[in-house]
């Protein structure tokens, strides 16, 4: 494919089935790697929770960025950009193709396209911000980046909390300084994309039966062991979906029943903002698979996939 190394890239909502299509691709190039782009399988403490592939789903294709953070670390999208590249860089040493999995749009625009040269903010500025009422801090933001303030709802506390922060600790919108961005490597490789958007009555039936399975098979005492280390409440891992339901559940003051529902509508939720951001937010011209996958169409795809991605 010419001097740019070649990048396959699968993305799409949760429960979609990228994590099996990237297997089945890597099974059909020969020779690659998986590399993670996904919030919450970062963390090794949720393994369970964040739908980690298991060994046997691996099935002796490497994988790297899965389980490889302590959840007491507040990891971000500059740090996971930071380590895709090495373990990219890794996979194209070994003469492998590396493959992109994951739901995480930021994570993986922050790679392909860089990230905003933000100054650190003044951690009383942070503080004063992230103290606010939801309403206040939407209110605050809409005076002084009305943009935003249109972009983003009331109930999205962190991103609104991130961009009145920005503002007021820089004087500069968080938009500006987004056109500003640094480092991304889309025009160094031979990007190979695929965005999975499949049924949303298929997907809503994946996410509830996933989360059944997860509650059968441990989610408990993975968030039990979570809670056993004291970490501070609003650290990633503490707010994944499933550790406060399973929490409160924990402490008594929900049934199992009710903590399996309110993750399940939680996991609904979060896979219809993924499915509205992959549908819009990536170039046009990346391809969409709009069907659910069957093995056959996984197979298919993975062979045309591949085909792209070793004749170019």
């Amino acid at each position: 494919m010419g001097p740019r190394p070649p990048l396959a890239l699968i993305a799409g909502p949760t429960a979609s089935g990228k994590s099996a299509l990237a297997v089945a691709l890597a099974q059909a190039v020969g020779r690659a790697q998986v590399v993670n782009a996904d919030a919450s399988q970062v963390y090794r403490d949720l393994a369970i929770l964040s739908a980690r592939p298991t060994v046997a789903e691996m099935a002796g294709v490497p994988h790297r960025l899965f389980g490889h953070v302590d959840g007491g670390e507040a990891y971000n999208a500059a740090r996971w950009a930071a380590d895709a590249r090495r373990a990219l860089a890794r996979a194209w040493e070994d003469e492998d193709v590396p493959i992109l999995v994951g739901g995480t749009g930021l994570y993986l625009r922050t790679l392909l396209y860089g990230i905003a040269p933000v100054p650190d903010i003044d951690p009383a500025i942070r503080a004063e911000v992230r103290a606010l009422p939801a309403c206040e801090a939407h209110a605050a933001l809409a005076r002084i980046d009305p943009g935003a303030a249109r972009r983003l709802p009331p109930a999205d506390t962190a991103r609104v909390a991130r961009a009145l922060e920005v503002v007021r600790a820089t004087g500069r919108t968080l938009a500006d300084w987004q056109k500003a961005r640094v480092g991304g490597i889309a025009a160094d490789v031979a990007l190979v994309p695929l965005i999975l958007l499949p049924p949303r009555e298929w997907l809503r039936a994946r996410c509830d039966a996933r989360l059944e399975t997860m509650f059968a098979k441990g989610a408990a005492e993975e968030v039990a062991a979570l809670l056993a280390r004291g970490l501070a409440p609003d650290l990633p891992v503490m707010r994944a979906i499933g550790v406060p339901q399973i929490n409160a559940w924990l402490c008594g003051d929900i049934a199992r029943e009710e903590a399996l529902a309110q993750a399940q509508a939680a996991t609904r939720q979060y896979a219809k903002r993924q499915y509205t951001w992959f549908r819009h937010q990536p170039p046009p011209d990346w391809p969409r698979n709009e069907e659910s996958l069957s093995v056959d169409s996984m197979h298919k795809i993975a062979t045309k996939l591949r085909d792209i991605l070793l004749t170019g």
